[in-house]
Protein backbone atom coordinates (compact mmCIF):
# COMPACT_ATOMS: atom_id res chain seq x y z
CA UNK A 1 0.00 0.00 0.00
CA UNK A 2 2.97 2.43 1.16
CA UNK A 3 4.75 1.83 -2.44
CA UNK A 4 1.09 2.44 -4.69
CA UNK A 5 1.10 5.88 -2.66
CA UNK A 6 4.78 6.85 -3.27
CA UNK A 7 4.29 5.88 -6.90
CA UNK A 8 1.70 7.96 -7.01
CA UNK A 9 3.37 11.16 -5.48
CA UNK A 10 6.02 9.97 -7.82
CA UNK A 11 3.78 9.95 -11.03
CA UNK A 12 1.85 13.62 -9.44
CA UNK A 13 5.54 14.89 -8.92
CA UNK A 14 6.30 14.51 -12.82
CA UNK A 15 3.48 15.48 -13.97
CA UNK A 16 3.84 18.84 -12.13
CA UNK A 17 6.93 19.33 -13.39
CA UNK A 18 6.21 18.85 -16.91
CA UNK A 19 3.77 21.46 -16.81
CA UNK A 20 5.51 24.52 -14.80
CA UNK A 21 8.32 23.65 -17.69
CA UNK A 22 5.79 24.02 -20.36
CA UNK A 23 4.58 26.90 -18.88
CA UNK A 24 8.51 28.27 -18.77
CA UNK A 25 8.86 27.10 -22.24
CA UNK A 26 5.54 28.65 -23.65
CA UNK A 27 6.44 31.81 -22.24
CA UNK A 28 10.10 32.15 -23.16
CA UNK A 29 9.72 31.04 -26.80
CA UNK A 30 6.64 34.05 -27.42
CA UNK A 31 9.08 36.71 -25.73
CA UNK A 32 11.91 34.98 -27.83
CA UNK A 33 9.83 35.62 -31.29
CA UNK A 34 8.87 38.77 -30.21
CA UNK A 35 12.27 40.44 -29.61
CA UNK A 36 13.58 38.14 -32.72
CA UNK A 37 11.02 40.04 -34.56
CA UNK A 38 12.15 43.51 -33.05
CA UNK A 39 15.59 42.69 -33.73
CA UNK A 40 15.46 42.36 -37.26
CA UNK A 41 13.29 44.47 -37.99
CA UNK A 42 16.00 47.18 -36.78
CA UNK A 43 19.44 44.89 -37.53
CA UNK A 44 18.20 42.65 -40.70
CA UNK A 45 20.95 40.09 -40.31
CA UNK A 46 19.22 36.83 -39.88
CA UNK A 47 22.85 35.02 -40.05
CA UNK A 48 24.32 37.07 -37.20
CA UNK A 49 21.36 36.48 -35.40
CA UNK A 50 22.00 33.18 -35.91
CA UNK A 51 25.34 33.25 -34.84
CA UNK A 52 24.59 35.19 -31.40
CA UNK A 53 22.19 32.51 -30.63
CA UNK A 54 24.53 29.75 -31.16
CA UNK A 55 27.64 31.83 -29.23
CA UNK A 56 25.04 32.13 -26.04
CA UNK A 57 24.56 28.12 -26.73
CA UNK A 58 28.40 27.33 -26.36
CA UNK A 59 29.50 30.34 -23.96
CA UNK A 60 26.55 29.86 -21.45
CA UNK A 61 25.99 25.98 -21.76
CA UNK A 62 29.20 24.61 -20.11
CA UNK A 63 30.07 26.71 -16.82
CA UNK A 64 26.60 26.55 -16.19
CA UNK A 65 25.76 22.97 -16.69
CA UNK A 66 28.91 22.50 -14.65
CA UNK A 67 27.63 24.34 -12.08
CA UNK A 68 24.54 22.56 -12.33
CA UNK A 69 26.63 19.63 -11.80
CA UNK A 70 25.18 17.99 -15.33
CA UNK A 71 26.85 14.65 -16.04
CA UNK A 72 29.91 14.63 -18.71
CA UNK A 73 29.34 13.17 -21.97
CA UNK A 74 31.33 9.80 -22.50
CA UNK A 75 32.83 9.72 -25.67
CA UNK A 76 30.90 9.16 -29.18
CA UNK A 77 32.25 6.41 -31.42
CA UNK A 78 33.66 8.89 -34.41
CA UNK A 79 31.58 6.60 -37.29
CA UNK A 80 28.72 7.38 -35.36
CA UNK A 81 29.76 10.94 -34.36
CA UNK A 82 29.72 11.12 -38.47
CA UNK A 83 26.57 9.81 -39.15
CA UNK A 84 24.68 11.01 -36.56
CA UNK A 85 25.63 14.09 -34.29
CA UNK A 86 27.31 16.15 -37.36
CA UNK A 87 23.94 15.59 -39.60
CA UNK A 88 22.04 17.00 -36.45
CA UNK A 89 24.66 20.10 -36.02
CA UNK A 90 23.73 20.53 -40.11
CA UNK A 91 19.92 20.40 -39.23
CA UNK A 92 19.95 22.85 -36.50
CA UNK A 93 22.16 25.43 -37.83
CA UNK A 94 19.82 24.69 -40.90
CA UNK A 95 16.67 25.44 -39.09
CA UNK A 96 17.89 28.22 -37.51
CA UNK A 97 18.89 30.57 -39.78
CA UNK A 98 15.86 29.76 -42.19
CA UNK A 99 14.13 30.40 -39.07
CA UNK A 100 15.19 33.88 -38.42
CA UNK A 101 14.99 34.87 -42.22
CA UNK A 102 11.39 33.78 -42.07
CA UNK A 103 11.00 35.84 -38.94
CA UNK A 104 12.61 38.55 -41.08
CA UNK A 105 10.50 38.43 -43.88
CA UNK A 106 7.04 37.63 -42.75
CA UNK A 107 4.90 37.92 -39.09
CA UNK A 108 5.60 35.62 -36.23
CA UNK A 109 1.90 34.43 -36.40
CA UNK A 110 2.33 33.33 -40.28
CA UNK A 111 5.82 32.04 -39.68
CA UNK A 112 4.20 30.08 -36.95
CA UNK A 113 1.34 29.28 -39.14
CA UNK A 114 3.47 27.77 -41.46
CA UNK A 115 5.96 25.83 -38.83
CA UNK A 116 2.30 23.93 -38.01
CA UNK A 117 3.35 21.45 -41.05
CA UNK A 118 5.66 19.79 -38.88
CA UNK A 119 3.75 16.59 -38.77
CA UNK A 120 4.00 16.23 -42.69
CA UNK A 121 7.79 17.05 -42.49
CA UNK A 122 7.76 14.12 -39.87
CA UNK A 123 5.16 11.81 -41.63
CA UNK A 124 7.66 11.91 -45.03
CA UNK A 125 11.42 12.08 -43.26
CA UNK A 126 10.56 9.05 -41.31
CA UNK A 127 9.52 7.22 -44.70
CA UNK A 128 12.28 8.05 -46.45
CA UNK A 129 14.55 7.42 -43.26
CA UNK A 130 13.08 4.29 -41.28
CA UNK A 131 10.38 3.26 -44.24
CA UNK A 132 7.64 3.84 -41.58
CA UNK A 133 4.58 3.66 -43.16
CA UNK A 134 1.08 5.70 -41.28
CA UNK A 135 -2.35 4.46 -41.36
CA UNK A 136 -4.74 5.90 -43.34
CA UNK A 137 -6.11 7.76 -40.37
CA UNK A 138 -2.80 10.12 -40.33
CA UNK A 139 -2.71 10.18 -43.62
CA UNK A 140 -5.72 11.89 -43.36
CA UNK A 141 -5.54 14.04 -40.59
CA UNK A 142 -2.67 16.38 -42.48
CA UNK A 143 -5.11 17.36 -44.67
CA UNK A 144 -6.73 19.86 -42.36
CA UNK A 145 -2.88 21.30 -41.64
CA UNK A 146 -2.55 21.68 -45.60
CA UNK A 147 -5.65 23.20 -46.34
CA UNK A 148 -4.80 25.43 -43.06
CA UNK A 149 -1.72 26.76 -44.34
CA UNK A 150 -2.94 27.24 -47.60
CA UNK A 151 -5.74 29.20 -46.68
CA UNK A 152 -3.56 31.17 -44.16
CA UNK A 153 -0.99 31.68 -47.19
CA UNK A 154 -3.41 33.08 -49.19
CA UNK A 155 -4.96 35.47 -47.44
CA UNK A 156 -1.13 36.65 -45.42
CA UNK A 157 -1.30 40.75 -46.35
CA UNK A 158 2.39 40.61 -45.54
CA UNK A 159 3.02 37.53 -47.58
CA UNK A 160 6.86 37.23 -48.86
CA UNK A 161 8.12 34.10 -50.94
CA UNK A 162 11.01 33.89 -49.40
CA UNK A 163 9.48 33.91 -45.41
CA UNK A 164 7.41 31.17 -46.65
CA UNK A 165 9.80 28.87 -48.24
CA UNK A 166 12.48 30.26 -45.27
CA UNK A 167 9.49 28.81 -42.49
CA UNK A 168 8.98 25.36 -44.78
CA UNK A 169 12.99 24.62 -44.59
CA UNK A 170 13.56 25.76 -40.87
CA UNK A 171 10.30 22.91 -40.20
CA UNK A 172 11.70 20.18 -41.84
CA UNK A 173 15.13 21.10 -40.09
CA UNK A 174 13.20 21.41 -36.85
CA UNK A 175 11.35 17.68 -37.69
CA UNK A 176 14.87 16.22 -38.44
CA UNK A 177 16.02 17.63 -34.98
CA UNK A 178 13.25 16.09 -32.92
CA UNK A 179 13.66 12.59 -34.89
CA UNK A 180 17.47 12.17 -34.49
CA UNK A 181 17.71 13.93 -30.92
CA UNK A 182 15.68 11.63 -29.58
CA UNK A 183 17.55 8.24 -31.28
CA UNK A 184 20.53 9.68 -29.52
CA UNK A 185 19.60 10.06 -26.36
CA UNK A 186 18.36 6.40 -26.50
CA UNK A 187 21.65 5.33 -28.05
CA UNK A 188 24.47 6.95 -26.20
CA UNK A 189 22.94 7.50 -23.03
CA UNK A 190 24.10 11.43 -22.99
CA UNK A 191 22.48 13.87 -21.19
CA UNK A 192 20.02 16.03 -23.50
CA UNK A 193 21.54 19.12 -21.96
CA UNK A 194 25.05 18.31 -22.79
CA UNK A 195 23.75 17.20 -26.18
CA UNK A 196 22.16 20.70 -26.48
CA UNK A 197 25.89 21.85 -25.57
CA UNK A 198 27.43 19.82 -28.18
CA UNK A 199 25.25 20.45 -30.81
CA UNK A 200 25.93 24.19 -30.66
CA UNK A 201 29.06 24.12 -30.39
CA UNK A 202 29.54 22.08 -33.46
CA UNK A 203 26.87 24.09 -35.31
CA UNK A 204 28.68 27.31 -34.61
CA UNK A 205 32.26 25.90 -35.47
CA UNK A 206 30.45 24.48 -39.16
CA UNK A 207 28.72 28.17 -39.58
CA UNK A 208 31.15 30.84 -38.50
CA UNK A 209 33.31 30.79 -41.40
CA UNK A 210 29.93 31.35 -43.59
CA UNK A 211 29.18 34.28 -41.77
CA UNK A 212 32.66 35.60 -41.49
CA UNK A 213 32.49 35.53 -45.47
CA UNK A 214 28.80 36.03 -46.50
CA UNK A 215 27.89 38.78 -42.91
CA UNK A 216 30.54 39.89 -41.10
CA UNK A 217 31.43 43.10 -43.46
CA UNK A 218 27.83 44.24 -43.78
CA UNK A 219 27.06 43.91 -39.71
CA UNK A 220 30.59 45.80 -39.22
CA UNK A 221 29.14 48.77 -41.55
CA UNK A 222 25.55 48.74 -39.89
CA UNK A 223 25.16 52.15 -38.44
CA UNK A 224 24.22 50.38 -35.12
CA UNK A 225 27.11 48.95 -34.56
CA UNK A 226 29.11 51.39 -35.96
CA UNK A 227 27.50 53.96 -33.42
CA UNK A 228 26.60 51.47 -30.37
CA UNK A 229 23.29 51.63 -30.39
CA UNK A 230 23.00 50.37 -27.10
CA UNK A 231 19.16 49.30 -27.64
CA UNK A 232 19.93 47.06 -30.75
CA UNK A 233 23.27 45.47 -28.79
CA UNK A 234 20.78 44.45 -25.94
CA UNK A 235 18.09 43.04 -27.74
CA UNK A 236 20.78 41.26 -29.44
CA UNK A 237 22.02 40.05 -26.04
CA UNK A 238 18.37 39.36 -24.84
CA UNK A 239 17.45 37.37 -27.74
CA UNK A 240 20.46 34.88 -27.52
CA UNK A 241 20.06 34.59 -24.03
CA UNK A 242 16.56 33.87 -24.39
CA UNK A 243 17.20 31.85 -26.91
CA UNK A 244 19.23 29.43 -24.91
CA UNK A 245 16.94 29.11 -21.92
CA UNK A 246 13.89 28.05 -24.51
CA UNK A 247 16.59 25.36 -26.15
CA UNK A 248 17.35 24.38 -22.43
CA UNK A 249 13.74 23.42 -21.84
CA UNK A 250 13.02 22.09 -25.18
CA UNK A 251 15.26 19.84 -24.56
CA UNK A 252 14.25 18.71 -20.99
CA UNK A 253 10.70 18.32 -21.96
CA UNK A 254 11.83 16.58 -24.96
CA UNK A 255 13.81 14.50 -22.55
CA UNK A 256 10.95 13.74 -20.11
CA UNK A 257 8.23 12.92 -22.22
CA UNK A 258 7.02 10.82 -25.30
CA UNK A 259 7.52 12.31 -29.03
CA UNK A 260 3.94 12.35 -29.38
CA UNK A 261 3.36 14.22 -25.80
CA UNK A 262 6.09 16.74 -27.03
CA UNK A 263 4.34 17.46 -30.24
CA UNK A 264 1.15 18.26 -28.57
CA UNK A 265 3.13 20.80 -26.04
CA UNK A 266 4.96 21.89 -29.11
CA UNK A 267 1.35 22.45 -31.05
CA UNK A 268 0.31 24.20 -27.87
CA UNK A 269 3.07 26.57 -27.31
CA UNK A 270 2.44 27.45 -31.17
CA UNK A 271 -0.70 29.14 -30.24
CA UNK A 272 0.81 31.22 -27.39
CA UNK A 273 3.13 32.41 -29.82
CA UNK A 274 0.99 33.23 -32.63
CA UNK A 275 -1.43 34.56 -29.65
CA UNK A 276 0.89 36.78 -27.80
CA UNK A 277 2.71 38.14 -31.19
CA UNK A 278 -0.79 39.38 -32.58
CA UNK A 279 -1.48 40.76 -29.04
CA UNK A 280 2.25 42.67 -28.56
CA UNK A 281 2.87 43.36 -32.01
CA UNK A 282 -0.35 44.05 -33.32
CA UNK A 283 0.13 42.36 -37.25
CA UNK A 284 -2.57 43.06 -39.25
CA UNK A 285 -5.03 39.71 -40.13
CA UNK A 286 -8.54 38.99 -41.55
CA UNK A 287 -10.94 36.58 -40.14
CA UNK A 288 -10.08 34.46 -42.84
CA UNK A 289 -6.26 34.35 -41.77
CA UNK A 290 -7.31 33.77 -38.89
CA UNK A 291 -9.73 31.48 -39.79
CA UNK A 292 -6.45 28.87 -41.45
CA UNK A 293 -3.98 29.76 -38.91
CA UNK A 294 -6.72 27.92 -36.47
CA UNK A 295 -7.37 25.03 -39.12
CA UNK A 296 -3.67 24.62 -39.44
CA UNK A 297 -3.18 24.33 -35.49
CA UNK A 298 -6.47 22.34 -34.99
CA UNK A 299 -4.64 19.78 -38.04
CA UNK A 300 -1.92 19.48 -35.83
CA UNK A 301 -4.09 18.19 -32.86
CA UNK A 302 -6.09 15.98 -35.02
CA UNK A 303 -2.62 14.22 -36.10
CA UNK A 304 -1.40 13.80 -32.66
CA UNK A 305 -4.70 12.23 -31.38
CA UNK A 306 -4.62 9.87 -34.86
CA UNK A 307 -0.93 9.04 -33.90
CA UNK A 308 -2.43 7.86 -30.44
CA UNK A 309 -5.43 5.68 -31.55
CA UNK A 310 -3.29 3.91 -34.27
CA UNK A 311 -0.11 3.24 -31.51
CA UNK A 312 -3.24 1.99 -29.48
CA UNK A 313 -4.65 -0.57 -31.80
CA UNK A 314 -1.05 -1.47 -32.97
CA UNK A 315 -0.56 -3.11 -29.10
CA UNK A 316 -0.85 -6.51 -29.07
CA UNK A 317 -4.50 -7.58 -27.23
CA UNK A 318 -3.72 -8.75 -23.30
CA UNK A 319 -3.75 -12.49 -23.01
CA UNK A 320 -7.28 -14.22 -22.14
CA UNK A 321 -7.15 -15.36 -18.27
CA UNK A 322 -7.88 -18.58 -17.37
CA UNK A 323 -11.27 -19.44 -15.30
CA UNK A 324 -10.47 -19.40 -11.16
CA UNK A 325 -12.84 -22.19 -10.35
CA UNK A 326 -11.08 -25.55 -10.30
CA UNK A 327 -12.64 -28.75 -10.48
CA UNK A 328 -12.02 -30.89 -8.11
CA UNK A 329 -12.87 -34.87 -8.02
CA UNK A 330 -12.54 -37.32 -5.66
CA UNK A 331 -9.56 -39.74 -4.84
CA UNK A 332 -10.08 -42.90 -6.21
CA UNK A 333 -8.59 -44.44 -3.64
CA UNK A 334 -10.62 -43.23 -0.98
CA UNK A 335 -12.15 -46.01 1.06
CA UNK A 336 -14.24 -43.62 3.44
CA UNK A 337 -15.62 -42.14 0.24
CA UNK A 338 -16.62 -45.50 -1.47
CA UNK A 339 -18.39 -46.19 1.75
CA UNK A 340 -19.99 -43.73 1.78
CA UNK A 341 -21.36 -43.72 -2.02
CA UNK A 342 -22.21 -47.16 -1.64
CA UNK A 343 -23.94 -46.36 1.48
CA UNK A 344 -21.68 -48.15 3.55
CA UNK A 345 -18.62 -46.90 5.46
CA UNK A 346 -15.36 -48.62 4.92
CA UNK A 347 -15.27 -51.32 7.74
CA UNK A 348 -18.88 -52.38 5.91
CA UNK A 349 -21.62 -50.60 8.49
CA UNK A 350 -24.52 -48.84 7.17
CA UNK A 351 -24.51 -44.72 7.45
CA UNK A 352 -25.74 -43.73 10.95
CA UNK A 353 -29.22 -42.34 11.59
CA UNK A 354 -29.81 -38.76 10.56
CA UNK A 355 -29.29 -37.47 14.77
CA UNK A 356 -25.73 -39.04 15.03
CA UNK A 357 -24.85 -37.38 10.94
CA UNK A 358 -26.06 -33.93 12.35
CA UNK A 359 -23.55 -34.94 15.47
CA UNK A 360 -20.87 -35.97 13.70
CA UNK A 361 -20.92 -32.75 11.40
CA UNK A 362 -20.94 -30.56 14.35
CA UNK A 363 -18.10 -31.95 15.37
CA UNK A 364 -16.08 -32.40 12.40
CA UNK A 365 -16.98 -28.56 11.49
CA UNK A 366 -15.91 -27.47 14.97
CA UNK A 367 -12.41 -29.40 14.37
CA UNK A 368 -12.07 -27.53 10.91
CA UNK A 369 -13.19 -30.05 8.42
CA UNK A 370 -16.68 -31.17 6.76
CA UNK A 371 -18.75 -34.46 5.75
CA UNK A 372 -17.25 -35.99 2.60
CA UNK A 373 -20.22 -36.13 1.09
CA UNK A 374 -20.73 -32.26 0.76
CA UNK A 375 -19.02 -29.20 -0.55
CA UNK A 376 -16.77 -29.31 2.13
CA UNK A 377 -15.27 -32.38 1.31
CA UNK A 378 -13.57 -30.84 -1.74
CA UNK A 379 -12.10 -27.82 0.40
CA UNK A 380 -10.96 -30.13 2.76
CA UNK A 381 -8.57 -31.83 -0.54
CA UNK A 382 -7.20 -28.21 -1.13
Amino acid sequence: MQSISSGKRTSSRHVAVVLMMCLFWYIISSSNNVIGKMVLNEFPFPMTVTVVQLCSITLYSGPFFNLWRIRKYQDIPRPYYMRLIVPLAVGKLLASVTSHISLWKVPVSYAHTVKATMPLFTVVLTRLFFGEKQPTLVYLSLLPIITGVGIATVTEISFDMMGLISALISTMGFSLQNIFSKKVLKDTGIHHLRLLHLLGKLSLFIFLPFWLYMDSMNVFRHTAIKNLDYRVIALLFADGVLNWLQNIIAFSVLSLVTPLTYAVASASKRIFVIAVSLLILGNPVTWVNCLGMTLAIFGVLCYNRAKQISKAREQPPLPLTHSNHIKYSPLPNDAYYRGAVNGKLSNGLHKPTMTTTATMTNSLLANGSGMPNGSATRLLFV
